[in-house]
């Protein structure tokens, strides 16, 4: 994993707080785990039945009937507990979910998502993405800024199917943190050595900038 990529995931684990119950979707999203702090106060879920999750293990260590939706050794913790896939998405639908975490293929400026189908492309189904960017109570995303063409992945329309409408509260890049807004995407933070320039040149959509001094990640 580039550095770039390290950092971004690290600047999204603080997107968590104590006490909250998240899950955290396939791909960037289960590398978070890693970001949190032992003994960090958090319930994380995975909708293939586990809540408590502690570290990913390499293969040597892991128990191999444990794993997360994306498929990596997970471990538990004091507290954990299995379910059925009834129960994990009764959990969803049901709004117990503080935030999720998900990946994207592109979001909209109107905080649009679509992070399950490229036509053309095999896909396994959407999963439970539609439960979880439609039922949580607040949806980020993590995805890198550009596709591997260079093409923006925020748009001002998604052009690829929709996983939900209007979902998206913020969006973790490689480049910068950037939040929907009733206007549109605003800039929040810039990633250390990017340039303005370069965030603009790589979104596809109008970016507000703040006047005050914008964070670095």
């Amino acid at each position: 994993m580039s550095s770039a990529k390290a950092r971004m995931i690290a600047r999204a684990s603080r997107e968590i707080a104590s006490g909250m119950v998240v899950n955290l979707g396939i791909g960037l999203p289960t590398k978070v785990i890693d970001h949190l702090p032992a003994d960090f106060p958090v319930c994380l879920h995975t909708e293939n039945g586990l809540t408590g999750i502690g570290p990913t293990l390499p293969p040597d260590q892991a128990d191999r009937n444990l794993i997360d939706a994306g498929g990596a050794y997970v471990s538990t913790v004091p507290g954990s507990a299995f379910f059925d896939s009834a129960t994990s998405f009764a959990m969803v639908r049901s709004g117990r979910l503080d935030l999720t975490m998900l990946g994207a293929f592109e979001v909209s400026s109107q905080g649009d998502l679509a992070n399950w189908k490229i036509p053309g492309k095999f896909s396994p189904g959407v999963g439970g993405g539609i439960e979880l960017a439609q039922k949580a109570r607040r949806v980020v995303v993590l995805t890198t800024h550009t596709d591997r063409a260079g093409n923006p992945k925020l748009k001002d329309e998604c052009t690829l199917p929709l996983t939900a409408r209007g979902c998206v509260s913020r969006i973790f890049t490689e480049m910068a943190v950037i939040d929907v807004t009733p206007k549109g995407y605003a800039l929040v933070e810039i990633a250390e050595g990017i340039s303005l320039a370069e965030v603009r040149e790589a979104t596809g959509a109008p970016l507000t900038i703040p006047d005050t001094t914008r964070p670095v990640f």
